[in-house]
């Protein structure tokens, strides 16, 4: 339990001192069967998803609890209004993901928040400093850094921050489902 006197300034209705989050831009689903969640997301009228696969090919920096370590994911995005849905499969090596299914089943594995406008090594330095270790991190494409923390005993689910470069453009996805989207007439 914090102490009263350590508890952050109310700032007002949406804030206090100590805010960095920023905004959450996406919810994860962790899955046995990416294909299968993909369906009922997109009979909920969410969709289209980019199909990827997250590996030492496609992801640098792999790291799991501290350590280098080579995983496999299939990775799978649909973005609706400024909200993005991934779905997540772990497919080979350790992975929060695979511990996540292990003890609790398929469902909602994490929430990602955007940096904020903060430089990558202060927006991880917050998290360490708040007490979260990082628990599994790597770089996709070489752009996209992302880093997930071990915030699940404090707050019952994972955080995961990342940072997309500004001239980020989503490569071309293993594939699409249901379909790829129309291509814009000029």
């Amino acid at each position: 339990m914090i102490a009263p006197e350590d508890l952050p300034e109310v700032l007002d209705e949406f804030r206090m001192s100590n805010s960095f989050l920023g905004k959450i831009v996406e919810v994860c689903l962790v899955t046995e069967d990416h294909q299968r969640t993909m369906e009922g997301l997109v009979r909920l009228g969410i969709g289209p998803f980019r199909v990827f696969t997250f590996s030492p090919e496609t992801v640098t920096e792999q790291t799991y609890r501290g350590d280098a370590s080579p995983f496999s994911l299939t990775v799978c995005f649909a973005t609706n209004d400024d909200l993005t849905f991934e779905i997540m499969q772990p497919v080979s090596g350790r992975s929060v993901m695979r511990e996540f299914l292990d003890k609790h089943g398929e469902g909602i594995h994490h929430i990602a928040f955007d940096c904020n406008g903060m430089p990558w090594d202060q927006r991880l330095k917050l998290f360490t400093d708040r007490g979260f270790a990082q628990t599994q991190s790597g770089r996709w494409r070489d752009q996209n850094a992302f880093s997930f923390f071990d915030t699940e005993a404090a707050t019952t689910t994972c955080f995961e921050t990342y940072h997309f470069p500004d001239d980020f453009v989503f490569p071309e996805p293993d594939r699409w489902y249901p379909a790829p989207p129309p291509i814009a007439s000029v």
